[in-house]
């Protein structure tokens, strides 16, 4: 685990699936269902041994949402085996940020599926060796945090959304217990998009596929001193990449030649882009292993944690556009003009062994982790790209120390964590250490940690871009950079309060950001040599009158993109001042309280800023300075409806198209989706 320390006393577990308002009538499913489920899972056989789930010939059931349980690793670690009932509300269903398994704000490449990364300033307190390719994590599982079950009936999961004709998640799992120890299940999903610009092929069909197999285990000893779980999966990431629109001479501005007028790029399949045969793809395999043993009751217990990872990136393009030998979108070919076939592969085993114990009042936790790590970086290439020149093999093995340790009582709790990667310089050391506290409706946190280069700013050879951080090359790569560590200092207060039908929520953020390392305007990676200041003040509000609710939350930050400042042509963190989201809907019961609805409509606001451009063959977004996103705000309206395990929901996107402008930039020369249909189902059986 980068970092074991779950902040259980000072907030509630944050996961992919939690209960975020009451179950509205989840206790009667017909007999039909059952049938159904066990149909839709391809598990008939199985589910025809189950213990009859019917206790006569009506529509009364014995098991439901009440009966179904998520457990997650955090929570076995905290000495919870209980677990949260599943979540069946309808406020997340239309919501598009929440299809995926990373629901903060993204800046991405316009379309669903593409590269993403996250839009507001977060700390980073993973150390030691890490590849810092993370533009697809957005899709991928994280086995550290995969929901295991308890459930006293079979239970299977579906949800099918579309977005007509762009956009499209499938997703099935099915879970069973097995007598009352054992549980077992799998999950498939499958994110897919389509292309919305023009393509010479004339297919506009396969623009990013995705697809994602996950297979569990959960097994706890009759006598409650032994828990296992174990996860295996495999993620498929494939993104075509079209590098933006390419502007053509006719749109620029009108008497100002080699303008352009971004007003006239929104003609979407009319437009030409600058890529037409380059693909991204990413692997990756893992397989982790958490299991504990209680030895003096929850005062002592030993716990291990197997993981093993694989990421391959490929990035191919065998159509390369050259105008006099120059790329008319790369910065520089290096070593093929016909063909790029750039390669990185990179494989980690850790081993973390540790002891931990539990209480009312009294928690923590230690540990040592063993990390063995290798990246292999190659890039093939001549005509045909049969030839290949690799960097080194870079492998190395990694020990970290670290643990937690808290206290509570009643409204009062304090806690403490951290974890250390010693080095034989001290000023090469890497660590975190995190204090917070909580009284109340108060809390407070202290973080401050320091961490190495990834893998990726270190060295990259391919056919657009080389890079190493050795001595002894900078003749071969003409470039060198000795990159320190980045150290970061943090504060965070936290003020959270309900009362009566208003729920307010405030939470200022001060960080002091030393030897950030960015990628600059060419693509490659620098360092920060001043430090940069961060200021950031979210606030959410919540309120419900009758049948009618609204909430809304907003980001401002301060230091991360002022245009009337010097910050930004000295590099480091790009943020907009303003970025915020509203929710304002009706909900009720209709039908003689058969299916509840929720009607409505949500918008979505960022100020303008001058966003991260994007480099497809190393996967990073990096600095520019001549095009600045609009703040163009978004507006959803939706329909939602729920009937016993069913919900399902209507929704018209970017419905202010036209007004004020016929389209909008998530990334330079990225265009957003233009206004679309999308409709979605969820399924959950509980027999």
């Amino acid at each position: 685990m980068s970092d074991p320390l779950v902040f259980s006393l000072l907030k509630a577990p944050v996961g992919r699936i939690t209960m975020s308002a009451p179950a509205y009538g989840r206790v009667r499913v017909r007999p039909w269902v059952g049938r159904a489920a066990a149909l839709l899972a391809g598990l008939g056989a199985l589910s025809g041994t189950a213990r009859a789930q019917i206790t006569d010939d009506s529509t009364k059931v014995r098991y439901g949402a009440h009966t179904t349980f998520i457990l997650r690793e955090a929570d076995v670690f905290r000495g919870d085996t209980l677990g949260r009932m599943v979540d069946t509300t309808l406020t997340r269903l239309p919501q598009s940020r929440y299809w995926t398994y990373d629901s903060t704000y993204q800046q991405n490449l316009g379309n669903f599926g593409t590269a993403s990364r996250r839009l507001l300033w977060t700390p980073n307190t993973e150390l030691g060796a890490r590849l810092g390719r993370n533009v697809f994590d957005q899709y991928v599982r994280d086995a550290a945090t995969v929901p295991y079950y308890d459930t006293r009936s079979p239970y299977t999961f579906f949800r099918f959304f579309q977005g007509n004709p762009f956009e499209q998640v499938f997703e099935l799992s099915y879970t069973r217990s097995i007598k009352k120890a054992f549980n077992v299940g799998f999950a498939y999903d499958r994110f897919g998009s389509n292309k919305y610009l023009a393509d010479v092929s004339g297919n506009r069909a396969g623009l990013v596929e995705h697809s994602n197999f996950l297979f569990f285990v959960r097994y706890q000893s009759p006598d409650d001193r032994y828990h296992a779980l174990a996860n295996f999966s495999t993620a498929r990431h494939r993104a075509v990449e079209q590098g933006g629109v390419r502007p053509l001479a006719s749109d620029t501005l009108a008497g100002r030649p080699g303008q352009i007028d971004l007003s006239k790029l929104f003609d979407y399949e009319d437009e030409e882009v600058y890529l037409t045969n380059a693909i991204n793809r990413d692997d990756r395999d893992r397989v982790r292993l958490a299991h504990t043993y209680r030895l003096l009751g929850r005062g002592l217990t030993v716990f291990h944690i197997f993981d093993w990872r694989r990421q391959l990136n490929k990035y191919t393009d065998d159509r390369l556009s050259l105008v006099q030998g120059v790329s008319a979108f790369y910065p520089s070919v290096l070593l093929s003009r016909a063909t790029t076939d750039d390669r990185a592969e990179f494989r980690q085993l850790e081993n973390t062994v540790g002891v931990m114990g539990n209480t009312n009042t009294v928690e923590y936790r230690l540990y040592g982790r063993q990390r063995t790590y290798s990246l292999i970086t190659r890039a093939n290439y001549g005509e045909p790209a049969v030839l290949r020149e690799a960097l080194p093999e870079r492998d190395d093995t990694q020990f970290f120390v670290g643990g937690t340790a808290a206290f509570r009582y009643r409204q009062f709790a304090i806690e403490t964590a951290g974890e250390i990667l010693p080095a034989l310089n001290i000023k090469d050391s890497e660590y975190w250490l995190r204090a917070g506290t909580r009284l109340g409706p108060l809390s407070g946190e202290v973080l401050s940690t320091s961490y190495s280069p990834t893998l990726t700013e270190r060295e990259v050879k391919g056919n657009h871009y080389r890079w190493r951080q050795s001595a002894d090359s900078a003749g071969i790569y003409g470039y060198l950079h000795n990159f320190r560590n980045t150290q970061v200092q943090q504060l965070r207060v936290r003020l959270s309060r309900q009362l009566g039908r208003h729920y307010l929520e405030l939470v200022g953020t001060v960080a002091n950001i030393n030897n950030l390392i960015y990628f600059d305007e060419a693509g490659l990676p620098q360092q920060r040599g001043e430090a940069q200041q961060l200021a950031t003040l979210l606030t959410r509000y919540r309120v419900s009158v009758g049948h009618f609710h609204w909430d809304t939350q907003a980001t401002y930050t301060a230091g991360g993109e002022d245009e009337n400042t010097r910050a930004r042509d000295k590099g480091g963190v790009r943020v907009p001042r303003l970025v915020g989201d509203s929710r304002l809907y009706y909900q009720g019961y209709v039908f003689r309280k058969a299916l509840l609805t929720q009607v409505g409509v949500q918008g979505y606001f960022q100020s303008r800023w001058k966003a991260y451009d994007y480099s497809p063959s190393t996967q990073q977004f990096f600095l520019q300075d001549h095009f600045t996103i609009r703040n163009t705000p978004l507006v959803d309206v939706f329909l939602s409806g729920d009937i016993k395990t069913v919900g399902v929901f209507l929704k018209m996107a970017y419905v202010n198209q036209f007004l004020p402008q016929s389209g909008y930039f998530t990334t330079p020369y990225y265009v957003g989706m233009p206004r679309r249909f999308q409709f979605g189902i969820r399924w959950q059986f509980f027999n």
